[in-house]
């Protein structure tokens, strides 16, 4: 990796670390307004990509664990207990459901897993980049060597994960959506070619029948013009009776 790139990636990172370290203390309240307001804040629409922020859980928290931190925050959001903004809540409600099952389902939460393992593996590596540029720079370590914040920063980037995993989601449906679009635009254009075609045979067949009729027509009206005109010759030039002599 290029020391450009490497710097950019860096300056991204904290960008993003700093956003998500701020937000975490806003978090750190449980009351139904707040939790609402945390599942529904800008952004939302990512961070609600990790089910395991959705439930404020580790990633490698037991299932029933899981399970009873589930049925707290569905309680304390659920519309029927925020009948003053029972709009919101209804919505912080789907989105706490949203997560659990897909927590739930063995499947899905071992491609969260996934994510999460990638994350620690790319946070390896540019931890060991960041370490020498340190090195080089005479300093000794650097802050991710801390635990707590080591563990943060795989945070920090499963949720980029997260968010990079939709984009390319929404792209691919997309293309699918479009690509469905002109498979069937293509349909219609055949099936209206098949139509026009069948329509054109059905007018040509009937259009046959009619020469065909008037060609009839005239031949049988040439065959009579001509035994009458083979008639009238014969009465002009009847030979004349002969008339007797006489002495």
């Amino acid at each position: 990796m290029a020391v450009n790139d490497f710097t950019a990636k860096e300056v991204e990172f904290n960008e993003f670390y700093t956003e998500v370290k701020e937000i975490e203390k806003r978090d750190s309240v449980l009351t139904p307004k707040q939790q609402i307001d945390r599942l529904l804040r800008p952004g939302s629409t990512y961070f609600n990509l990790n089910p395991f922020e959705v439930l404020q859980v580790d990633p490698d928290t037991p299932l029933d664990e899981i399970k009873k931190k589930y049925r707290r925050l569905s309680i304390l959001v659920h519309p029927d207990k925020n009948q003053d903004d029972a709009d919101r809540a209804q919505q912080a409600f789907e989105v706490v459901n949203r997560a659990w099952k897909t927590l739930e389902n063995e499947e899905t939460r071992q491609k969260c897993m996934d994510i999460i393992e990638e994350a620690k593996g790319r946070t390896d590596i540019m931890l060991a980049e960041k370490r020498k540029k340190a090195r080089k720079e005479g300093k000794d370590g650097v802050p991710e060597d801390d635990p707590e914040k080591y563990k943060h920063a795989v945070y920090v980037l499963t949720m980029k994960l997260f968010a990079d995993m939709e984009r390319k989601r929404r792209e691919l449906a997309a293309k699918d959506q479009e690509e469905r679009k002109r498979k069937r635009e293509q349909e219609i254009e055949e099936e209206e070619n098949m139509k026009a075609q069948k329509e054109w045979q059905k007018n040509f067949e009937e259009s046959r029948q009619n020469r065909v009729d008037s060609w009839l027509s005239f031949q049988a009206g040439g065959s009579s013009k001509s035994k009458g005109k083979s008639t009238k010759k014969l009465k002009t030039f009847k030979p004349p009776k002969p008339k007797p002599e006489t002495r």
